[in-house]
């Protein structure tokens, strides 16, 4: 990610904005956003300081540049008004006169400028050992700063603020806490979250005029007028997925090949397969709440089909594409890259899983049964 879109990250986390908002601000997949925030277990970090009088990014340059010219050491002293030992610290600890590179050095100069300082939990073993036995006993961190204060002196070095014991566990780099007792915080969350980061009363993924779920027809339920549908995303391994849509009366699934999952995408390419099917097929579709489908209204303009969305956390209510999705992990297994996979293979999956007879279907296949509707 560039450093400027990393910067409006950081400043959008800080105010409180939700991933998904942040997401779309910098067009980043929330995925990505949370790679981010992850490294740094949620804590936004302080901005990057030179100390008053080292090099600029710039004076390396002027310094590779005269290298590259064969220029001497003093001579290159003499432009940026430095004495020589300056620079010929600076090309002596940068791989020399023959490797010297700006870039590299300014980012070395930045590393070695870091110089973390131990945080307390690591130099009190006997602390940090009562820390990490209550949080093994489900206290919260705030429970055992509370009961710390209340029965040691300040100067006992038995005292830490609820806020380092997070710290400890979230960012996984100071290696202090073990990563395991994070999953007796009650919170399950992966990192620290904003104290301005609140969505109470808004839906998470923030889709403009996303129609519930609870307004969908009654029809749809009692699968007597086909036409409905359910979609989601078949995940395979790194950010590969492709677009799952199976009819809740006929079961009939389409597949849809995605090279990206942004909203723009999914979208277009679920629009294209799914207006090749005949008009009275195409009702309503019920997705998942996943923002890959916040364009739902391209979908609805140029094919006509409705678009609900399902509840969070509950993938009962869209169980036939939960159980075609099942079916098809057949044809592609957990940890599969799907982003080689062409729409005319998807298809040919499609075609075997429409031709296999169904139990639910009297043992009827999906194809016999969208075709007896279809004419």
């Amino acid at each position: 990610m560039p450093e400027k879109d990393r910067a409006d990250l950081w400043v959008r986390w800080g105010r409180g904005e939700t991933i998904s908002d942040i997401a779309r601000a910098i067009k980043r997949l929330p995925g990505s956003v949370f790679t981010v925030l992850k490294g740094s277990g949620g804590y936004v970090p302080p901005p990057r300081r030179r100390r008053p009088g080292t090099l600029t990014a710039a004076e390396r340059e002027e310094i590779s540049r005269g290298l590259a010219e064969g220029v001497s050491m003093r001579a290159i002293a003499g432009r940026l008004g430095r004495p020589a030992s300056t620079v010929s610290r600076e090309i002596a600890r940068n791989k020399g006169r023959r490797k010297y590179r700006a870039v590299d050095a300014e980012d070395r100069a930045w590393r070695r400028a870091q110089r973390p300082k131990v945080c307390l939990l690591a130099c009190r073993p006997l602390l940090r050992g009562f820390v990490a036995d209550m949080l093994g006993e489900d206290w919260s961190p705030e429970q055992i700063a509370g009961h710390l204060a209340k029965h040691y002196e300040p100067s006992s070095g038995m005292r830490v603020s609820h806020e380092t014991i997070y710290k400890s566990l979230f960012v996984q780099a100071r290696g202090v806490l073990a990563k395991d007792l994070q999953k007796h915080l009650r919170s399950g969350r992966p990192i620290r979250r904003n104290v301005h980061n609140t969505t109470s009363g808004q839906w998470r993924s923030q889709i403009t005029d996303a129609v519930s779920i609870r307004h969908r027809p009654a029809e749809v339920a009692d699968r007597a007028v086909p036409g409905h549908w359910e979609g989601d995303l078949l995940l395979g391994r790194g950010t590969t997925q492709i677009a799952t849509v199976v009819e809740r009366t006929t079961r009939f699934t389409v597949l849809v090949a995605l090279g990206e999952r942004d909203m723009h995408t999914v979208a277009h390419r679920l629009s294209q397969q799914m207006i090749q099917l005949p008009r009275q097929l195409r009702r309503s579709l019920t997705w998942d709440r996943g923002m890959e489908l916040a364009r739902h209204k391209i979908v609805t303009d140029r094919t006509g089909l409705d678009v609900y969305f399902a509840d969070p956390a509950s993938p009962w209510q869209r169980g036939t594409n939960e159980n075609t999705n099942r079916l098809l992990r057949q044809y592609f297994p957990k940890g599969t890259r799907l982003d080689h996979i062409t729409q005319a293979q998807l298809d040919l999956v499609a075609e075997r899983l429409d031709t296999r007879p169904r139990k639910t279907l009297d043992f009827d296949t999906p194809a016999d049964r969208i075709a007896a509707v279809a004419h």
